[in-house]
């Protein structure tokens, strides 16, 4: 309802071609919305019923394309497969966790303006549909590790939003707290600023644009199964909900700065520092996992925990031997992986054109766009040379055994007898 009044303010029913697209796209997610779907989903998973069949298109796989695929048996493959599922969603937990406080401390800044309601009514039905999310992918990824390991590997409990958004970064402790630091202050400013509220919307935006590349082959694997497995269309209800959130971003982060005021230099500044932090977040690609962009080292400790696991049963030494393959020699993986963060650089910079207050650094991609194969290998090999300096700790400590129930007799069943990869004998 419009107020008799007259308002020297920012008024969004001013612009009646954006209202009715905000509109249309409130409407529309409200129609599809996927939250029963996936509770159903989540509720009715069981591990022993679809742990023999992959989940995602085969060459989204943990480790695809690097040595371990290659000398991995059949079974040991549909694993992989099923653990870039495992990781990829568990990454997706952390920035979702983000998402629903920065959609509230933004709505806040943007309810205080004349006819905003729309905007903050369709942030109120994304966050409740995160909630699903991040439920629906908690319960597969941790009943899978605790079936396989025991123990939990890419998964973690419960966290709040000023963590490290990427769950495998280049962060030491004093990083870590200045990030933590920023991301309070964000939330402070935005709660309190419509322009700085609308900009969370840019990160969100290319940070959805980066997850549209992986997560439309996920939800299209689903489609083309008539049969497909409950995590198969748990992808594909996220990625419907999803596109909806993306149009929200695209609407917010350019159409609906045209009812505000030009950003003060301080407020082009905050929003200039967020694109340069969601660089510095993107500006790797792995050789395990494509599409999402995690900084390989810090995965050392994760995937030698898999290796060692009765499913590729390695030892130390050929876990170790393993790792420096994958990661330290250039893949058809590693590649894949490239290609795919090139296609994300690209589609980053489309995102942003027309936006004036922008700055050509984050206009260019230029730190995300300095990235190689070349560089993350050198990375890598250096990380590789630090842990593998201090693998030895790592020697006597028990190999992850698949933890108890059914499902668990059934995955140890399974690999139970299956050969050890090249390099290393099971057991230890």
């Amino acid at each position: 309802m419009t107020s008799p009044f007259p308002h020297d303010g920012p008024r969004l029913a001013d612009d009646a071609k954006t209202t009715k697209r905000l509109e249309l796209n409130h409407r529309r997610n409200r129609a599809q919305d996927h939250t029963a779907k996936l509770d159903a989903a989540a509720a009715a998973f069981d591990y022993a019923a679809c742990k023999d069949v992959p989940w995602n298109p085969d060459d989204l796989a943990l480790l695809w394309g690097t040595p371990l695929w290659a000398e991995a048996s059949a079974a040991q493959r549909v694993v992989l497969n099923q653990l870039y599922w495992v990781a990829y969603y568990a990454q997706i937990v952390s920035a979702e966790i983000a998402t629903i406080f920065y959609n509230q401390t933004s709505a806040a800044g943007l309810y205080q303006l004349e006819g905003f309601r729309l905007v903050c009514d369709t942030l109120d039905l994304e966050s409740a549909q995160e909630r699903a999310h991040i439920a629906a992918f908690k319960r597969v990824g941790e009943a899978v590790e605790h079936a396989l390991f025991g123990e939990r590997v890419f998964t973690y409990p419960m966290r709040g939003p000023f963590a490290e958004t990427m769950i495998f970064a280049d962060a030491g402790p004093f990083r870590a707290w200045w990030k933590r630091l920023q991301l309070r202050t964000f939330g402070l400013l935005s709660s309190g600023n419509a322009f700085i509220a609308c900009q969370y919307f840019t990160v969100r935006g290319l940070r959805t644009l980066n997850g549209k590349i992986a997560q439309g082959r996920l939800a299209a694997f689903a489609q083309d199964l008539p049969d497909a497995p409950l995590p198969a269309r748990i992808s594909d209800y996220h990625f419907q909900d999803e596109s909806y959130h993306f149009n929200s971003s695209m609407l917010i982060s350019q159409d609906v700065l045209r009812s505000l005021r030009p950003p003060t230099r301080f407020e082009a500044l905050v929003a200039n520092m967020a694109l340069r932090g969601c660089q510095r977040d993107h500006r790797r690609f792995s050789a395990a996992i494509n599409g999402i962009f995690w900084h390989d080292p810090a995965l050392y400790p994760k995937v030698y925990r898999v290796l060692r696991a009765p499913c590729f049963g390695l030892d130390h030494a050929g876990a170790l031997d393993m790792l420096r393959r994958c990661f330290c020699e250039d893949s058809e993986g590693l590649r894949k992986s490239a290609e795919t963060h090139r296609t994300a650089v690209e589609s980053y910079k489309r995102y942003l054109e027309g936006l004036p207050h922008v700055t050509r650094e984050n206009r260019e991609m230029s730190i995300i766009g300095a990235s190689s194969v070349e560089r993350v290998l050198a990375e890598n090999r250096r990380g590789f040379a630090r842990f593998a300096r201090t693998a030895g700790r790592l020697r006597d400590v028990p190999a992850p055994r698949p933890g108890a129930g059914p499902a668990a007799e059934m995955a140890a069943a399974a690999t139970e007898g299956a050969p050890a990869l090249a390099g290393g004998a099971a057991g230890s």
